[in-house]
């Protein structure tokens, strides 16, 4: 993995298929990347009920958003804004970083901006 102005390069596009997710660690912090078809998202790999992999659940949409369900607790997590979209009840959110491809590469901004951002 190589760095871009704060940028991380993470991975091919090839190598995480559409509609699914991947576990990577970036400064230290375990990110769930999801290949979303035409574009990628990233989030905190963990849900904010009780940890569970993000990057392991069901990708689907819901009301307009794309989110993904915790395989643990079926908790779902808004992969844009890292907000709970399900239950409704809970005020929890896990960080979202921006992510983009270039070149075929997925990258990933790690800069200390979107660190903050995202906390």
């Amino acid at each position: 993995m190589g760095r871009d102005n704060g940028w991380v390069r993470v991975t091919e596009v090839a190598n995480v298929a559409p509609r699914e997710g991947r576990e990577v660690r970036l400064n230290g912090v375990a990110i769930a990347l999801f290949n979303l078809g035409g574009r990628f998202a990233a989030v905190e790999n963990r849900c904010p009920h009780r940890g569970g992999p993000l990057a392991d659940g069901i990708v689907s949409s819901l009301g307009g958003s794309v989110t993904v369900t915790c395989p643990l607790h079926n908790w779902r997590v808004c992969v844009d804004s890292g907000e709970v979209a399900k239950p409704a009840d809970a005020h929890a959110c896990v960080r979202s970083f921006p992510a983009r491809v270039e070149n075929g590469i997925v990258m990933v901004d790690m800069t200390a901006a979107a660190l903050e951002e995202a906390a």
